[in-house]
């Protein structure tokens, strides 16, 4: 019997896309890639208490990963407090 597998739609930043061809074998299709490359992560990864909560990747502004509640608007910004642009780093 043939096995079925699901399709899922993903949304990868331009960089993490970048990254992926960069590291495609020669005829390798993107999606063969995606899942190698998510495969020996996981497993080189170490133990699961030690991975970090979050791992900023793509565009946006260097502190939306300290702020990011701020720049959605959950939580105010405090005095002195504003968002920076996506180039001030």
């Amino acid at each position: 019997m043939a096995q079925t597998l699901a399709r899922r739609t993903i949304y990868l930043p331009d960089s993490i896309e970048t990254l992926v061809r960069e590291h495609a074998r020669k005829d390798e299709s993107f999606s063969a890639t995606l899942v190698r490359l998510i495969e020996q992560g996981a497993l080189t990864g170490g133990d699961k208490e030690d991975w970090p909560d979050y791992i900023g990747s793509g565009e946006g502004p260097g502190d939306l990963s300290i702020n990011l509640e701020k720049y959605l608007g959950i939580k105010p910004w405090g005095p002195g407090e504003g968002p920076r642009d996506q180039n001030s780093g």
